[in-house]
Formats: structure tokens, C-alpha cells, sequence
């Protein structure tokens, strides 16, 4: 999992409320498409005409703020089923932050086990910070301070679990997080293995 430490780049804004995981990407496309091939189809249904051509009026597809790794997005961003492909397909058109209001919480968690920083912030801060960022002035989103700063220098500070900030930080998952302490987990076993032999059967197996 990529690192996450400091993100630099435009912020298109998404006010919409209530966007959830399959506007975010369609569930036909999770079963014909492998994780890498999911971008061009991220919110398909905004992004597209009937006819197929980019839809040039939608905020993702003007020159300005393509590949932008800031999300500023409305209530409820990333409702609905839980799938973690919707976060898969934004990373595939280059989001690595998503700053909204409040998120679906299957989401939320799917964001921090692929390398996606989601931020709650209130939602007159967003509302600043797209204002700041409307024409595609650049801000930053530093997890090692826990500071965004606006284009005009303006910080705002944000709250993220201490685990789920370490894990972002070295590019781990839970699972990750987990083996961090492998030589511990090892060390307590052993001690284990001592005080409690019921607890640890033999792995081998004799039949007859």
C-alpha cells in the first residue's frame, strides 16, 4: 500500500449529498474489470454523456482538476453497499484524500486499508476550502501534522484515529499493523506454550 504522508494538488469539489458506492462505481464493473482497469469508469453516470463522451460541465473532467489527488465532497460521501472497489476506482483517477462532511462507514474504513485518507470536516470548512481551491489552486493535506492548508496558507487541523494515521503513514494495513509486532506476538506464544500445553496441541496427527 502506498504511503501516505503529504498530498499536494487540486481539489475539485462534489457538493452533491449523499453519493454512495455504486454511483462511485457500478457493480457490473467489479465483476468484468481487474482493480487497475476501474478508473475510467468512476462515476460513470456523472462523468459521461448517454452517447459516451465526457460530459464537459462535470467538475472531474475539466482540465483543471483531472487526476486531482484532493476530493472535497458532500454529506454522506460513499453510502450504500459496502464495496471496496468504490475505493479502488477513486484511486484509479487519482485521489488519495477525500474530505467530506461525514462518509458511509463501510466506506470510511475501506478508505484507510487501500492507502485513502478520509477526513470529516465540517461542512463549512469544505465549503472555505472549495472556495479556496475553486479555479485549481492547489491544497495540501499533511497527515504528519494533521494540518490542511489552503492555497493562501490558511491551516485547519483535523482529527484521525492514531492507528489508522500510523498505518497510512507507512503504507500498512491492519494486517500490516499487526506484524509490526510479529517478534512479540511470537515471544508471548512461547511463554504461552508453557504455562498453558493443553492450549497448544501437537500439529501432528496420527491415524490408526
Amino acid at each position: 500500500m502506498q504511503p501516505f504522508t503529504i498530498v499536494t494538488g487540486a481539489a475539485p469539489h462534489l457538493s452533491r449529498a449523499n453519493i454512495d458506492t455504486d454511483v462511485i462505481i457500478r457493480i457490473e464493473r467489479l465483476t468484468s474489470l481487474a482493480r487497475d482497469e476501474l478508473g475510467p469508469y468512476a462515476m460513470e453516470a456523472l462523468r459521461y454523456r448517454e452517447d459516451g463522451s465526457e460530459d464537459p460541465d462535470f467538475i472531474l473532467n475539466q482540465p483543471a482538476f483531472r487526476g486531482a489527488p484532493v476530493l472535497l465532497a458532500g454529506d454522506n460521501f460513499g453510502c450504500g453497499s459496502s464495496r471496496e472497489g468504490a475505493v479502488w476506482a477513486l484511486q484509479g483517477i487519482g485521489v488519495r484524500c477525500v474530505i467530506a462532511p461525514s462518509f458511509g462507514d463501510i466506506f470510511y474504513s475501506n478508505c484507510f486499508q487501500n492507502g485513502v485518507l478520509p477526513i470529516r470536516l465540517p461542512a463549512a470548512e469544505v465549503e472555505a476550502f472549495a472556495a479556496a481551491c475553486a479555479g485549481g489552486a492547489a491544497m495540501t493535506v499533511d497527515l504528519t501534522t494533521r494540518k490542511l492548508v489552503a492555497p493562501d496558507g490558511t491551516e485547519s487541523g483535523f482529527v484521525v484515529d492514531p492507528l489508522r494515521r500510523e498505518g497510512l503513514l507507512h503504507g500498512l494495513d491492519d494486517i500490516g499493523l499487526t506484524l509490526k509486532d510479529d517478534a512479540l506476538i511470537r515471544e508471548w506464544q512461547q511463554v504461552d506454550r508453557i504455562r498453558r500445553p493443553w492450549a497448544w496441541p501437537s500439529a501432528t496427527v496420527t491415524v490408526g
